[in-house]
């Protein structure tokens, strides 16, 4: 068994797609009209489409469950965090937090009300750390990862 690709419902793909463009940077690599993928694996599908693909009803699909979310990593993250701050019309779950564990991460909902997560690369996070004076043992009580994977991070 294999996972091949999430897909996520949409009301409007033009919106959607420029929306995943510009926020993440992803891009279509196969445009189906009605059923695209985008870099990384995520398909988007209209809601009619899917609606008739799968033979349910149109109420079958409420919009912002609030109960998944698509998870992206960041090497640049503050970068990211600008990026998205000048970006029109993102609504938050929340704002860059910092975990305990030192991993930092912003939520935000796509213009259907998938929850994105988008985390600071965790090999990012342990390198931040040894830049910052750190040593090695520090880290990784900090992380709870094993002193292995910080040294696997310096290279």
């Amino acid at each position: 068994m294999k996972l091949k690709n999430m897909l996520l419902v949409v009301e409007d793909m033009e919106r959607s797609k420029q929306f995943y463009k510009e926020a993440l940077g992803l891009r279509v690599i196969m445009d189906f009209g009605s059923n695209i993928t985008l870099t990384g694996g995520l398909s988007l599908q209209t809601k009619e489409s899917w609606l008739n693909f799968i033979g349910v009803s149109k109420d079958y699909v409420e919009f912002g469950g609030r109960d998944c979310e698509v998870y992206f990593e960041e090497d640049n993250f503050d970068e990211f965090i600008e990026k998205l701050s000048g970006l029109k019309n993102i609504e938050y779950v929340h704002k860059a937090v910092e975990h305990s564990w030192g991993q930092r991460a912003v939520r935000f909902y796509d213009p259907d009300l998938h929850i994105i997560e988008v985390g600071e690369n965790i090999k990012a996070v342990c390198r931040r750390f040894i830049e910052s004076g750190m040593t090695d043992e520090e880290v990784s009580k900090r992380m709870d990862v094993p002193v292995k994977f910080v040294n696997a991070c310096k290279r």
